[in-house]
């Protein structure tokens, strides 16, 4: 067995989007990192949809950025088209999502680490850890190399005894033409771990060219672009549109067919898919009511005819697949590039973990995406983030980094995977936020970007960037508070908007804070477009300064309630404590509580099956 000489501070295992995050991480706050991928050519693959961002998942791209992550400066120097999702709702729900260059997004992500003089490659497949004294000590390869670390972080994506399905065939494999990672389940539960098995699937690729897209709905990107990284300036050169189709009764009809070959109902497939991301034989089968399902016709990129039918998710045999496809408007003479199919794989209940996504059964080992039961790029990116920096707080014998849920969407997901644990991919939604009006996209700069300055991974650039426009927002906002607007500057402007005319002079403040009227449109108004030009006022200390004047009180009431969460939330436990002593918990409460082992009285009040009379026990205890 050959040992490589050189010992890390940190082994990545996986050099998909969380073990990229983590790597970087890492390595920028000086830690010596080994990333191991069996194919170093398929760093940052996007395996499904190329795309980043969405409902919720657009807001944990901008945290991470903030924090100094990289995913969102390389979504922006891979974009083709840029939307923002939900503008006709409240700032809340406000989600930024762009389409991407598939082979741009992996080219950046490459030369982002390669940059780095703290991360080192290894080409390879990882069967074993080397575990002494319940400590985590390094990794045995395949080509039985041996290689020592003081951490590791196992980002194994859907890899981890990877079974591909379609129709009645099944082969291993962790993704298309890639082989399953076999051995470290077996290791795992022998070490203690449970594990159990999800699924996922994807859609066939189409040739474009045999696209007839004059029977599609067209979906152009924005006009005005507003992206991901608070770094980023450089437009998008030309946006690509995306399609809208549908499915009929006729195309459901030819897939229904072959249920009795789709491993969905057969029973071949045991692992539990998306709730929230659907083949397209669940739809059919759970919205039995739906004459047709909408699909999106989705570009891999600028210089490819290969399409991605975002929607079209399936299992079934290949010549079910391409049957049911040309029967789609415009898709009639489609040719297929590969077919869809569905994975299972291997993943281990997250409730094993603590809040730095450190296991709680071997020290110094980290579980990141994929593993822990969540589904999407961006999950496993914010994952892989905050495990790469608490591997280095580890081994530097620094505080643990920690986000709370009134801090980041990445505390609500990492809280929800710890404390709630997960049988079924874990998406994220803003409805899984109890304060996602302080939770914006728009504001994440402002949230985190201080706090990943202080721990050494944002960039000064990115905190001199960020002081600038809190500064311009200040004083933006002092000025249209003092501003009188006379009536015959506005009424005209106000009776199109259907918004009472004024009848004396009023502050521009108050006529912001009226529905449907913006900054925007008050620029007709002189001295505002003058203080605008003259002082450079940015965008983003325009947008802060609306939300803060329409939703202010609302965003007083949420920081009001967050301050008397945080009280109870902040209540110690001992993790160590045995639970089994309180015998006026209930018994699903105090099972719950020792298999979780919380930290806090929040922690504990959100872990399913310990009621709020458990919780009063516990208040008790405490002597509150």
């Amino acid at each position: 067995m050959m040992t490589l000489e050189d010992k890390y501070d940190v082994i990545v295992i996986g050099g998909g989007h969380a073990g990229c995050e983590a790597a970087h991480a890492a390595a920028t706050l000086g830690s010596k990192v080994l990333l191991i991928s069996q194919n170093l050519e398929t760093i940052a693959r996007m395996s499904c949809n190329p795309a980043m961002g969405g409902v919720a998942k657009g807001q944990i791209i901008r945290e991470i950025d903030a924090l100094g992550g990289m995913s969102g400066i390389v979504t922006d120097k891979s974009a083709i088209q840029f939307r923002m999702l939900n503008k006709s709702k409240g700032p809340a729900m406000w989600s930024p999502r762009a389409q991407c260059d598939r082979k741009i997004f992996e080219k950046e992500w490459r030369e982002i680490l390669e940059k780095n003089k703290n991360i080192d490659f290894w080409q390879d497949t990882v069967n074993q850890l080397l575990v002494e004294n319940n400590t985590i000590c390094g990794i045995i390869t395949d080509m039985s190399t041996k290689i020592f670390s003081k951490s590791v972080i196992l980002c194994s994506g859907t890899f981890l005894n990877g079974l591909i399905h379609l129709g009645k065939k099944n082969y291993k494999g962790g993704r298309s033409g890639e082989p399953a990672a076999e051995g470290i389940t077996k290791q795992l539960i022998d070490l203690g771990f449970t594990h159990g098995r999800m699924k996922t699937g994807t859609p066939p690729r189409l040739d474009g060219r045999t696209i007839d897209y004059s029977k599609t709905i067209e979906q152009k990107g924005d006009e005005e672009e507003i992206k991901f990284s608070y770094l980023t300036t450089d437009k998008i050169d030309k946006q690509h549109s995306c399609f809208i189709t549908y499915t009929s009764k006729e195309v459901h009809n030819i897939l229904k067919k072959s249920f009795h070959d789709s491993p969905m109902f057969n029973g071949r497939i045991q692992g539990l898919g998306p709730r929230y991301c659907p083949s397209i034989e669940d739809k059919i089968e759970r919205f039995s009511n739906k004459d047709r399902h909408q699909l999106f016709i989705e570009p891999e990129g600028k210089k490819t005819i290969e399409i991605y039918l975002n929607g079209f998710s399936t299992s079934l045999p290949e010549k079910t697949q391409i049957e049911a496809l040309r029967k789609i408007e415009g898709l009639e003479n489609v040719k297929m590039f590969r077919a869809g199919y569905a994975i299972e794989y291997d993943y281990f209940p997250p409730t094993q973990l603590k809040h730095t996504l450190e296991t709680k059964i071997i020290k110094n080992l980290f579980f990141s995406g994929q593993i822990n039961g969540t589904t999407g790029y961006e999950e496993a990116a914010c994952q892989g983030l905050i495990a790469g920096i608490n591997a280095h707080c580890n081994i530097e014998n620094k505080n643990s980094f920690i986000l709370e849920r009134s801090d980041a969407y990445i505390g609500v997901l990492i809280d929800d995977l710890i404390t709630k644990g997960t049988d079924e991919p874990y998406r994220m939604f803003t409805s899984r936020a109890e304060y996602r009006l302080l939770l914006r996209q728009d504001n994440a700069d402002e949230r985190l970007t201080k706090i990943g300055y202080e721990i050494g991974l944002a960039s000064k650039e990115r905190l001199k960037k960020l002081e600038k426009v809190l500064g311009q927002s200040t004083e933006l906002l002092k000025f249209i508070k003092k501003l009188s607007i006379e009536p015959n500057i506005v009424n005209e402007m106000l009776v199109e908007k259907n918004s009472s005319p004024l009848k004396q002079k009023l502050k521009m403040n108050s006529l912001i804070a009226r529905p449907h009227i913006t900054i925007k449109d008050l620029m007709i108004v002189n001295e505002l477009r003058n203080y605008l030009k003259d002082n450079n006022i940015s965008q983003e200390a325009v947008e802060k300064v609306e939300i803060e004047i329409k939703y202010g009180g609302y965003l007083n009431k949420e920081k009001k309630s967050v301050e008397k969460f945080k009280k109870f939330e902040n209540m110690k436990l001992d993790v160590n404590f045995d639970y089994s002593k309180l015998h006026s918990i209930s018994t699903e409460g105090r099972e719950k509580l020792d298999l979780i082992k919380p930290t806090t009285l929040g922690q504990a009040s959100r872990i399913s099956g310990v009621s709020p009379s458990d919780i009063n026990i516990l208040l008790v205890y405490l002597g509150r």
